[in-house]
């Protein structure tokens, strides 16, 4: 009896624990996997996203039928699909691995990885993948032109590090564009090119590979800090930023990374703060703000002759002819080609009253751009100008400044009109010579206190010149309207300086 009880309870418990494993087998393939039908639902949403153009989302149902079945080596390879449909190259790398490691047949899987591995420059493992193709299908004739692809850059790769031993870095440049043709994700190639390009003086050309060949490596802090120094020194401060950001992504406690970033973000905020008060018309706090670029960073050329050129431009606007005109100078020594630098030292010798200079500048400006519109309008201005100065300059007869204000303009008419006053001289040719200069003298007062006139003449247009004027008016020697009250008789004309 007792022994009959025993083996019930033992069956008892063998049935209710085979039980509760297909429970726990249930519960566990609920939680870690989905059924074949579910798998089969995401690979073909993957399908037709793919086919649309939709590559985000179909990498995510491609991403669920793997957690799905992790031991279907199709799988992985569609997947991998997506990726270098994203241009994911290094992504896919490990799911077409994972997918020849399930089916070590799988000839497709091997020619992609291949293809990806020759690209990369790694020849030994694409040709490896490439002759075990041709293995089991002798006749596969993607795989043997890959192959002879594998072949030919190995003996490129070996001619371009022997032209760079020599030194030769015009024939390592000719060999590795042959390389990176063949190999084009080989970061290895395209930083060799970009160190030969700085050893030739192109560092623009440097930065077009080092720009691709920095993401080509999963941790190239060396490649973003050469890139960020390149950009700098080229006067790209903005960039150059961006680029050493990159580098402290990887690794915030880089120390030479960390000193770069320093420095470019503090050059970078002054050149940006400075450009930003021109802007608002504070051009004396702009100078001071370009003045401490020049102090931050002295050594690059670059950073000197830009904050001269907007020092400049800046003393101009607020009629510091004078200081301008050697800043202006001192900067067209250092960018002969600026059409800036030139326009705004021809403004400073406007304000200085000599147009001839003012024409050369604008002239000089003009043959490095024909088409820029505001150096042809300032070319004719000066050169309206030097033709009115042949005449009758204004400022010249009060000798004031262009930048004169009206006070300083009636007190310079005062005291010239007391001196040339005809009353104030005896002879008949010295009395004829004082009313010449007496009506120069009233005619630069009522110009240059008229805002409207003076921005007439100021533009390079005479506005007493009977030739810009309907029905006549002044000209050289001639009183305002017409009206010489010197003329008619001996009498004496009792002058009101007012």
């Amino acid at each position: 009896m007792m022994e009959s009880g025993r083996r019930r309870g033992v069956s008892s418990l063998v049935s209710s624990l085979s039980l509760l494993c297909v429970v726990l087998d249930l519960q566990l393939d609920g939680v870690l996997g989905a059924s074949p039908v579910e798998i089969e639902q995401h690979l073909e949403m993957g399908r037709k996203l793919l086919a649309a153009g939709q590559l985000a989302e179909a990498l995510s149902h491609y991403h669920s039928a793997v957690e799905g079945d992790s031991k279907n080596y199709l799988t992985y390879y569609k997947r991998a699909a997506v990726f270098l449909a994203m241009g994911k190259s290094k992504s896919a790398l490990p799911d077409l691995t994972r997918a020849i490691q399930l089916k070590p047949d799988f000839l497709a899987a091997r020619i992609q990885r291949g293809n990806i591995l020759l690209k990369q420059g790694n020849t030994q493992e694409a040709r490896e993948d490439f002759e075990a193709v041709l293995q089991r299908s002798p006749d596969q004739e993607e795989a043997r032109n890959q192959l002879h692809k594998a072949e030919e850059l190995e003996e490129l790769q070996e001619e371009a590090h022997k032209a760079h031993h020599r030194g030769d870095y015009t024939s390592t440049i000719q060999v590795l564009d042959h390389v990176i043709e063949l190999s084009p994700w080989d970061p290895e190639s395209r930083e060799m090119r970009a160190e030969c390009y700085i050893r030739l003086g192109e560092p623009r050309k440097a930065i077009l590979d080092l720009t691709p060949a920095a993401r080509l490596r999963t941790d190239n802090r060396a490649a973003f800090l050469k890139l960020s120094r390149l950009l700098y020194d080229l006067g790209e401060h903005r960039d150059s930023l961006s680029e050493i950001r990159e580098c402290l992504k990887l690794d915030q406690d880089d120390k030479e990374c960390f000193a770069h970033y320093k420095q470019v973000k503090k050059l970078s905020k002054q050149m940006d703060s400075a450009e930003e008060l021109i802007s608002e018309q504070r051009y004396q706090e702009a100078i001071d703000k370009y003045e401490s670029v020049m102090k931050t960073e002295p050594k690059i050329t670059f950073y000197t002759t830009k904050a001269k050129e907007r020092i400049c431009f800046s003393l101009v606007k607020i009629k510091e002819a004078e200081k301008a005109l050697d800043t202006c100078s001192e900067a067209h020594q250092r960018d002969p080609q600026n059409i800036h630098i030139l326009r705004d030292r021809a403004e400073a010798y406007i304000l200085l009253q000599d147009y001839e200079k003012a024409v050369e500048d604008y002239q000089e400006a003009r043959e490095f751009d024909q088409e820029n519109q505001e150096i042809r309008e300032g070319l004719d201005r000066a050169q309206k100008l030097l033709k009115l100065s042949r005449k009758r300059d204004y400022y010249k007869i009060l000798g004031v400044s262009r930048s004169a204000n009206k006070q300083e303009i009636i007190k310079a008419y005062r005291k010239l009109a007391q001196q040339w006053h005809p009353d104030n001289f005896q002879s008949e040719s010295e009395k004829k010579e004082a009313e010449k200069r007496f009506i120069d003298i009233a005619s630069a007062k009522e110009v240059l206190t008229d805002p409207e006139m003076r921005q007439k003449f100021d533009s390079g247009e005479d506005p007493l010149d009977p030739e810009n004027q309907q029905g006549g008016g002044g000209g050289g020697g001639e009183w305002p309207f017409g009206f010489n009250p010197f003329q008619g008789g001996n009498f004496h004309f009792k002058f009101q300086y007012n």
